[in-house]
């Protein structure tokens, strides 16, 4: 069971966008694409049979999984998490550590 997950709201520990908060668009390994954060410049070739005008595009680059952590919005920080069984249901669920509670609900 991975620590984050597509739709989490994470925040941004290290880089140029340090303390930015999005959600994860995407999980490609041990990195993440985050909505909005990590922009970069990508210039694209034309394809006039396809209709793509081409030029410079902007896009979210990805960031290392380490370098973002779940936001509490109890605690209103970022919180390192953990994985545990539910008692009552006797599956796995994500917690985070700071306040026991669960990340899913």
């Amino acid at each position: 069971m991975n620590r984050i997950k597509t739709g989490d709201d994470v925040i941004v520990l290290a880089g140029k966008d340090k303390g930015r908060r999005g959600a994860v668009a995407r999980l490609m390994g041990e990195r993440v694409i985050v909505d909005g954060i990590n922009m970069i410049k990508k210039h694209a070739k034309g394809n006039p049979q396809a209709g793509d005008p081409g030029g410079i595009q902007e896009q979210e680059a990805s960031i290392h999984i380490s370098n973002v952590a779940l936001w509490n919005p109890n605690a209103k920080k970022a919180d390192r998490t953990g994985i545990r069984n539910n008692e009552k249901t006797g599956k796995k669920e994500r917690f985070f550590k700071s306040d026991s509670t669960s990340v899913d609900g």
